[in-house]
C-alpha cells in the first residue's frame, strides 16, 4: 500500500497546515485610541492698559521781586487805597499760584516826623498789606513784615513827589 504513506503524508501536511492556521497568532490589537485631548483654551488676555505718558512739565517761570508792585499810602496813613488793593490782589494771586514763594513786606515812610513815629507807621503799613494778603488766601507763615520807617528812602529828595514814593510797603523775596 503504497498509497497509504502518500495519503499519510498529505494528511500530515494538511494537519500541520490546519494546526498552523489554527495556532496563528492573533492579530495584535492596537491599544485603544486615547480620547482626544480637550481643546486648549487660550486664556483671554485683556488688552494691556496703555501706560500713561507723563506730560512734559511746562517750565515754571521763576518769580522775581519785579513781579510785585509796591503799595503806596497817603501822608500819615496806613489805610489801603484802591490802587494799593489792586496791587495786593495781583500779589495775592501770584503768591497763591506759587506756593513756594515767601516774602517780606517792608514798611517805609517819608522823612517827615520823628524816627519813632515813622518806625511805628511803617510797621502798620507793612502789617496792613500783610493782613490784606492773608485775607486773600495767602498763608501768614509765608509773609514776614518789618519796618524801616524813614531810614531807607527809595526816592531822594525833599518834596512831595519824593515823599509819595517813600510812603510804601515794599515786597522782598526771601
Amino acid at each position: 500500500m503504497r498509497k497509504t504513506p502518500a495519503l499519510l503524508l498529505v494528511l500530515t501536511v494538511g494537519l500541520v497546515a490546519l494546526f498552523a492556521a489554527g495556532c496563528a497568532r492573533k492579530a495584535t490589537e492596537a491599544p485603544p485610541t486615547p480620547p482626544p485631548a480637550p481643546p486648549v483654551v487660550q486664556p483671554v488676555t485683556p488688552e494691556p492698559t496703555p501706560v500713561p505718558v507723563p506730560e512734559t512739565p511746562v517750565p515754571v517761570p521763576s518769580v522775581t521781586a519785579g513781579d510785585f508792585t509796591d503799595v503806596f499810602f497817603d501822608l500819615d496813613s496806613y489805610t489801603l487805597r484802591d490802587d494799593a488793593k489792586l496791587a495786593l490782589d495781583r500779589a495775592a494771586k501770584l503768591l497763591r499760584d506759587k506756593a513756594n514763594v515767601n516774602i517780606t513786606l517792608e514798611g517805609h515812610c517819608d522823612e517827615r516826623g520823628t524816627v519813632e513815629y515813622n518806625q511805628a507807621l511803617g510797621e502798620k503799613r507793612a502789617n496792613a498789606a500783610r493782613d490784606y494778603l492773608v485775607n486773600a488766601g495767602v498763608s501768614a507763615a509765608r509773609i514776614q513784615s518789618l519796618s524801616y520807617g524813614k531810614e531807607r528812602p527809595f526816592a531822594e529828595g525833599h518834596d512831595e513827589s519824593a515823599w509819595a514814593q517813600n510812603r510804601r510797603a515794599h515786597f522782598v523775596l526771601r
